[in-house]
């Protein structure tokens, strides 16, 4: 089971995007959440994810969620919306050390690794936030594919038993 925690700063924008993108996908064996290192407990996504969410028909029910080491401990990869969210996650939570990058990072981009913030901005802001997401989700979503079927090959092609 691989399981991904998309993290931001109040989890109420970029990363229940992102939480939701992935989720939409319904891989199997991949479950997904999302955190905010700043976030209040029980906050809805914001009122233009929500719309951008609807527009695509993506379905998620959102409350934000401060990150936790319950949740650092539960996940395999750590995807940060900035450098900064990725710095804060490591000073707070060293032993995440080896599993925490950047979502842009993760997906292989080497510079400008930021999802810009689209708090407080325009359903255009919000939206080319979603379409950026959209588009390193779907290179990860590649790469997680290809890193399971060396998993897959290594075990002899048999699924763990839980």
């Amino acid at each position: 089971m691989t399981r991904i925690l998309f993290v931001c700063t109040g989890n109420t924008c970029r990363s229940p995007m992102a939480e939701a993108i992935l989720k939409s996908e319904k891989i199997p064996g991949l479950e997904v959440k999302s955190a905010g290192v700043y976030a209040t407990n029980g906050a809805p996504a914001s009122l233009h994810v929500q719309q951008i969410l609807e527009e695509e028909k993506i379905g998620h029910s959102h409350q934000s969620s401060m990150l936790t080491e319950e949740m650092v401990d539960w996940s395999t990869y750590i995807l940060t919306m900035t450098e900064g969210h990725k710095y804060s996650v490591l000073s707070m939570f060293p032993n995440a050390q080896g599993k925490v990058f950047t979502l842009k990072e993760f997906a292989g981009q080497k510079i400008n690794s930021d999802i810009h913030d689209p708090y407080g901005g325009s359903l255009e802001t919000y939206r080319k936030t979603y379409t950026d997401i959209r588009e390193h989700i779907n290179k990860i979503i590649e790469k997680l594919a290809v890193s399971e079927i060396f998993r897959e090959e290594e075990d002899g092609g048999k699924e763990e038993e839980v």
